[in-house]
């Protein structure tokens, strides 16, 4: 795909490169989305918006990119159609994003998140809708981190099933460094995707943006466990915000304010148990299906 996307990346990646604020990112992204091209945007060579002559900056992009690529990381843009089209969606999509493993375009993932210090039942729980997942040919998507996390990806694994991990960090990194072995697990059988240039450190701000894109990517995110300031809540937050079914576990209602706020939410669900947040999900994967066939019969195909 290099020789018909690679520019349309170089341009991103000079837009990008020249944004210093995430504010300023999206504003990118947003006029890149308006003008349906990076390349095409780089090439009206507005100063008020670049400060100079950007395009001077695509053979150093070029560079960049074949480096990545040497190093066997994926590099998507917005406006190609490799990118993730589930993300695609999303309103506040990352103009970019850098893969290692096998990137689907149209990947049925579902997050199973929580709490890093989990009790032994919500590790438990993790572990039995990973593998409800698997059973059901869904990818089980996880942040990477301790605790519920780990637990769901490693379930997930065992069983032979596909596991996607969306870090909140850039590709050369693993967070937490513990998990370096599981990275390596989900890079040889599944992806890490992440919306950050490649070395990119952990920081206050990384995270809260990984649990947007993470739930951008999801057909639907569970919630196993979360303390009552756990980064969960921004993910089940911003899942709302992007018109994705979430389903809590009954027990993260206890003593969370943020999770009694999110159960009158359209298409919040909270279930007793495993079995009860894996039936939600038959339903929530069904959709598609049903409303194929709801258009059908409206125009009349067989």
């Amino acid at each position: 795909m290099w020789e018909r996307w690679g520019d349309e990346r170089a341009a991103m990646v000079v837009l990008l490169r020249r944004a210093r604020t995430e504010r300023q990112e999206r504003e990118t992204v947003a006029r890149v989305v308006e003008v349906g091209s990076a390349s095409q945007l780089l090439g009206e060579e507005q100063p008020s918006l670049f400060g100079g002559a950007a395009q001077d900056e695509l053979p150093a992009a070029r560079a960049e990119l074949e480096h990545w690529a040497s190093q066997s990381i994926g590099v998507y843009t917005l406006t190609e159609p490799d990118y993730p089209q589930q993300l695609s969606s999303a309103f506040d999509a990352p103009g970019l994003v850098f893969t290692r493993g096998v990137l689907r375009s149209e990947d049925a993932g579902v997050a199973v998140v929580g709490s890093r210090s989990a009790s032994s039942g919500a590790l438990a729980d993790a572990e039995a809708l990973a593998r409800g997942l698997v059973a059901r040919g869904l990818s089980v998507v996880s942040g990477l981190a301790a605790g519920i996390d780990t637990a769901a990806t490693e379930a997930a694994l065992d069983a032979g099933g596909r596991a996607v991990g969306v870090i909140g960090t850039g590709v050369y990194h693993a967070y937490p460094p513990d998990n370096l072995g599981l990275h390596r697990r989900v890079v040889a059988s599944g992806l890490v995707l992440s919306p950050f240039w490649p070395d990119t450190p952990p920081s206050k701000t990384t995270f809260p943006r990984r649990n947007g894109t993470m739930s951008a990517y999801c057909r639907a995110t569970v919630i196993v466990a979360a303390g009552p300031r756990s980064g969960t809540r921004i993910q089940a937050r911003k899942a709302v915000e992007h018109g994705r079914p979430v389903i809590l576990l009954r027990s993260v209602l206890k003593g969370r304010d943020w999770a009694h706020e999110l159960q009158g939410c359209p298409d919040v669900h909270v279930a007793d148990g495993v079995d009860e947040a894996l039936a939600v999900l038959d339903e929530i994967v069904r959709r598609p299906a049903e409303m194929d066939r709801l258009l059908r019969d409206i125009v009349g195909l067989p």
